[in-house]
């Protein structure tokens, strides 16, 4: 099986965070930094690290950028580069971008490009985004001593529908739920409809699994991930 390629921009002590725990779990990781010297520290570490101008769409073409499986944007203060390289990374299409955002109007500004992935360095450290990255279903984690972890994770299509009795998740995965996150469509304040996610507290064997729920489950690194490639 082919390892994901990912590309991180910026290698700031941010992205160098991001790019060395993808490294870590095995993905091919491209590093890319208009300061040399930043790149330069990298190339021991990464698959490739180059020094480019992101903000110029023909030296990303030329690096292929558009045939990797993701780009991670985290270039730190320069927000007007940050901006001209997501736009860049759009229009080649990479399947998945995702962009650092330092403040609340930043993440305005980024979301109305059409960017629906945003990074807040202050809530979201590098290990929790390469997680994100490598799988996707997983919308977030607490890492816990001996490899086990409490794991949200977006409801595989394959388990849309099913029973939680049915699914057995104790005994075929050796994952305890803890509980499900399920959106509702609700009536906000102004009157108008919302979609509002609730806690179903603890759930029932009986629970039919939905498109939009997430499972937040128990269990060892290996059986969230076994869990995911069985369904995913």
């Amino acid at each position: 099986m082919a390892r994901s390629r990912y590309a991180v921009f910026g290698a700031g002590r941010y992205g160098t965070q991001i790019a060395l725990s993808l490294a870590q779990r095995g993905a091919e990781v491209f590093t890319f930094d208009a300061d040399p010297g930043r790149a330069e520290l990298l190339k021991e570490d990464v698959a490739l690290a180059v020094t480019l101008d992101a903000t110029d769409k023909k030296a990303l073409m030329a690096q292929h950028v558009e045939d990797l499986d993701a780009a991670v944007v985290a270039i730190g203060e320069n927000f007007e580069a940050t901006v001209l390289t997501t736009l860049n990374l759009l229009d080649l299409r990479l399947p998945r971008v995702i962009v650092r955002a330092n403040d609340a109007n930043q993440e305005r500004i980024l979301r109305s490009l059409g960017v629906t992935d945003i990074l807040r360095p202050e809530s979201e450290v590098a290990e929790v985004v390469s997680e994100r990255l490598i799988n996707p279903n997983i919308r977030g984690f607490l890492t816990l001593p001996d490899d086990y972890e409490i794991a949200e994770i977006k409801a595989p299509e394959a388990c849309h529908g099913r029973r939680l009795a049915d699914m057995d998740l104790a005994n075929r995965y050796e994952l305890r739920l803890i509980t499900i996150r399920r959106e509702f469509e609700e009536t906000g304040d102004d009157g108008a409809p919302c979609v509002r996610e609730h806690i179903l507290g603890v759930p029932k064997p009986d629970t039919t699994i939905e498109a939009t729920d997430t499972l937040v489950v128990f269990g060892s690194l290996g059986a969230v991930q076994r869990f995911l490639d069985i369904n995913g």
